[in-house]
């Protein structure tokens, strides 16, 4: 980078700045949104409810779903973002 063109960038980068802060608290919050841990602690814990007869099968199975659907999505993320380096 020559010298007048470092001169005129100077002003912009307090902005380059922002951008790339704003672009490191988005791909955290993406990475713990896509985390499959929580999920699979979820799905533990609803099971360990419908063993000790805290909830019964048909809620067991509604949330269940709804965890199970959370998952394929995780594992769809992560699948298309391992083929997007590619």
């Amino acid at each position: 980078m020559g010298l007048v063109t470092g001169l005129f960038g100077l002003p912009l980068a307090p902005v380059r700045g922002v951008v790339w802060v704003v672009e490191r608290v988005k791909e955290a919050a993406e990475e713990e949104y896509y985390d499959p841990g929580p999920v699979e602690r979820q799905l533990a814990a609803l099971e360990k409810e419908l063993l000790a007869g805290r909830i019964d099968e048909e809620t067991f199975e509604a949330r269940e779903d709804e965890l199970l659907d959370r998952l394929e999505e995780i594992t769809a993320h992560r699948r298309g973002a391992g083929n997007a380096g590619n």
